[in-house]
């Protein structure tokens, strides 16, 4: 496989970036049609250009084209018994189906893991739904831990 070289998305990724995610939606739909509903546009564009112009969309480049996406945010929690903490929050992590396995994924957390060296965050957290085991066991692998875990009750 060619180099893989994660940089920041422009406009011309966005067909790319909302076709990946596209992927990774239809795979909660499967697991939770409850919850989730199947739906074509994902990232519409207004948004995507305002992530774009706060430079919180990384695409993973193979040969120029987009083949990883992730989205953050910065978080800035206070108040309470919560201490001051500022989080890069991952919002958004996919990887095209047929490059998954690959390492890109932790490409794509190690460049977030320098943006936090850099800009001198508390923490790097995301979440991670609980069927995809295979999203679960590379988070794992990299390094994150469990902070809390959602519970749901059905039982009316």
């Amino acid at each position: 496989m060619e180099m893989v070289t994660i940089r920041l998305a422009t406009e011309q990724d966005y067909a790319s970036v909302e076709r990946i995610m596209g992927q990774v939606h239809n795979m909660h739909v499967r697991w939770r049609p409850d919850i989730y509903r199947d739906m074509t546009l994902l990232l519409p564009y207004e948004l995507y250009l305002e992530h774009l112009n706060q430079g919180q969309i990384l695409v993973a480049d193979l040969a120029g084209e987009a083949v990883g996406l992730l989205i953050f945010l910065i978080r800035h929690i206070s108040g309470g018994p919560m201490r001051e903490r500022k989080v890069l929050f991952v919002d958004s992590m996919a990887v095209e189906e047929g490059y998954r396995g690959q390492g890109i994924g932790h490409k794509l957390l190690n460049y977030v893991r320098g943006l936090c060296r850099e800009g001198k965050f508390d923490g790097l957290e995301l979440q991670v739904n609980a069927r995809n085991t295979a999203a679960r066991a590379m988070y794992e692998k990299y390094g994150f831990t469990e902070k809390s875990i959602n519970m749901e009750y059905f039982g009316f």
